[in-house]
């Protein structure tokens, strides 16, 4: 269902963009670059799944 597929794209989105993992691995300084990895790491994701 649903829930299956959002939680998978929180897996992959975890795993993809290290800024999510752990606060002290990798982090931002600013939020726009935390809200610009998450869009970046999304809008390759959704173009790499029309293909």
């Amino acid at each position: 269902g649903i829930m299956n597929l959002l939680e998978r794209f929180n897996c992959t989105l975890r795993q993809r963009v290290s800024r999510l993992v752990r606060k002290t691995l990798s982090f931002s300084k600013k939020l726009e670059n935390h809200v610009g990895a998450i869009w970046y790491f999304i809008h390759h994701y959704n173009a790499s799944l029309s293909v």
